[in-house]
């Protein structure tokens, strides 16, 4: 269980988090939806370590992430960043193997690379392997650096807006990758989204943030109310039942 307590983060003047206190649950997809500024990516980049709180605490299964030493975290958490830009030209398979980094420091073992060709199948990658990255389209890219995270074999594994640029049928493709990896390998997902009505087809539990504070979380069930979303985004919302899925209309 990743649990936050009284988290907050302040710039300057300007408050992004303000005593954020939640438990995401384990196993299954965890959504992190809101407006622009509510602090989604900067509560996800603290728990992945990017960031620094200024106050309060979040664990990890019992393990303070601001203390533990990162090898010990690398191999329980990992995440995936927003900006997913590398300097260096790597071929899809060399991108995937970084995930066993943590666990061989680059000498790489056999259980390592089954665990690469593992990731690399799950995401139907075979064919692209050997391609380097910037041959990819924006959705082949995306889909590599989600088998880098799967290869890493945490528990937790944290993705910042990884829809951001696709398309519908790619952002479709890689939601039900995310849904799978989850369910299949028994993971905890946690993932930043801007698209509610992707949150409620594909995740199991949604938080919802505006202003740098949880407002609400639960199921989307819970979540997906007229009165509620129209409150957290200042906007008339309306949600519907279209072919047995909850659907916001705005």
């Amino acid at each position: 269980m990743i649990e936050v307590e009284a988290l907050t983060k302040t710039y300057g003047d300007t408050c992004v988090l303000n005593s954020v206190s939640v438990q995401l649950a384990k196993s299954g997809v965890t959504a992190i939806i809101g407006p622009n500024g509510a602090g989604k990516s900067t509560l996800l980049s603290i728990l992945g370590r990017l960031l620094k709180a200024d106050g309060g605490s979040a664990r990890v299964d019992g393990l303070d992430l601001a203390t533990t030493p990162g090898d010990v975290i690398a191999r329980r958490l990992s995440f995936l960043r927003q900006d997913n830009h590398m300097s260096a030209r790597l071929t899809v398979r060399e991108l995937v193997t970084f995930g066993r980094y943590p666990y061989s420091k680059g000498r790489y073992t056999p259980n390592d690379k089954a665990h690469v060709e593992r990731a690399i199948g799950f995401l139907g990658l075979e064919k692209l392997a050997e391609r380097f990255l910037d041959e990819l389209s924006g959705g082949q890219r995306q889909r590599a650096f989600i088998a880098m995270v799967v290869c890493q074999d945490t528990d937790y594994m944290l993705l910042d807006e990884p829809l951001n640029n696709l398309d519908i049928k790619h952002a479709i493709t890689i939601m039900q990758l995310i849904r799978d990896t989850a369910h299949q390998f028994g993971k905890t997902v946690v993932v930043v989204l801007h698209d509610i009505n992707m949150a409620a087809a594909y995740c199991d539990h949604i938080i919802i943030m505006k202003n740098g504070a949880v407002i609400e979380h639960g199921p989307p069930q819970k979540i997906m109310t007229d009165e509620l979303l129209s409150s957290v985004y200042d906007a008339d919302v309306s949600v519907h039942t279209v072919a047995e899925r909850l659907v916001a209309i705005y």
